[in-house]
């Protein structure tokens, strides 16, 4: 079952040329940042990403390491980033993509002429095929 709310430890790893953030509990979740407030931000859209991406692929979510037992250099410092992952799903299940089609230059000059827009009817024609009907607000 998803969880709405998520919080992993990160380890801020401060070096001359930045910070490397790096999730012990989620390996290949790898922010980095110029700055404290930016590896913050950055440290949260990458563990929401990544736990989105696990989520859908049916992953176990591993349990987060309590900050006390984590081993630490002296340039790291332990970050709790807490996602409400509601939020984040909605912004990349809505996210728009851009998709290239192939069409008969004839047709595509009578539909600019009728000022008809490429986008809006490609979502109409494929959310008919695909049987969504949306609510009207």
């Amino acid at each position: 079952m998803k969880k709405d709310h998520y919080v992993y430890p990160a380890v801020f790893d401060y070096a001359g040329d930045g910070i490397s953030i790096f999730f012990p509990d989620l390996p290949g979740c790898l922010p980095c940042a110029r700055t404290t407030e930016e590896a913050i931000h950055n440290a949260k859209e990458a563990m929401a990403l990544h736990l989105y991406n696990m989520e859908q692929d049916g992953d176990p979510i591993p349990e987060p390491t309590p900050v006390d037992k984590l081993k630490l250099k002296p340039n790291q410092i332990p970050f709790l980033v807490e996602v409400y992952m509601p939020m984040y799903r909605e912004a990349i299940e809505n996210n728009y993509v851009r998709k290239n089609v192939t069409l008969p230059a004839w047709l595509e000059r009578m539909a600019a002429a009728r000022g008809m827009n490429f986008s809006q009817i490609l979502q109409s024609a494929l959310k008919e095929r695909l049987g969504i009907i949306e609510k009207q607000p």
